[in-house]
């Protein structure tokens, strides 16, 4: 089973997701906060990360620096979710190191076809 780990400091918008993603039949853990989103990701090693980026105290970025930094563990998709319009520049934004970036708000069909793109690369 494709465990997802979703870093997302809003409770609404990470409830959301975590529950999309239990219907659509992955296991989905949940943080509310980027230094307890990397604690479940070296206890868990999900497949795919999605991870708001704007976070008090431990950024999105943060996060994404202390996953590539892990000699130890494959390289895991790391898909951004963000309510900055990364859209206008796609060049802008690939030096940041993540795989995806998702503009907020964002639909159902836009996650899911991101996320099964994602996904189907792992099998």
């Amino acid at each position: 089973m494709t465990t997802i780990l979703v870093i997302e400091n809003e409770d609404f918008i990470r409830e959301n997701i975590l529950e999309l993603l239990n219907a659509e039949g992955f296991s989905a853990l949940g943080a509310s906060d980027g230094l307890n989103g990397l604690t479940l990701y070296r206890l868990h090693q999900p497949d795919l990360i999605l991870c708001d980026v704007l976070m008090p105290d431990f950024s999105g970025y943060d996060v994404l620096h202390a996953v590539r930094t892990q000699s130890d563990v494959p390289q895991v998709p790391f898909i951004f979710l963000s309510a900055e319009s990364y859209r206008q520049d796609p060049g802008e934004r690939s030096g940041f190191g993540a795989d995806h970036y998702l503009a907020k708000p964002f639909s159902i069909h836009e996650l899911l076809c991101v996320i099964y793109g994602f996904v189907g690369r792992l099998a």
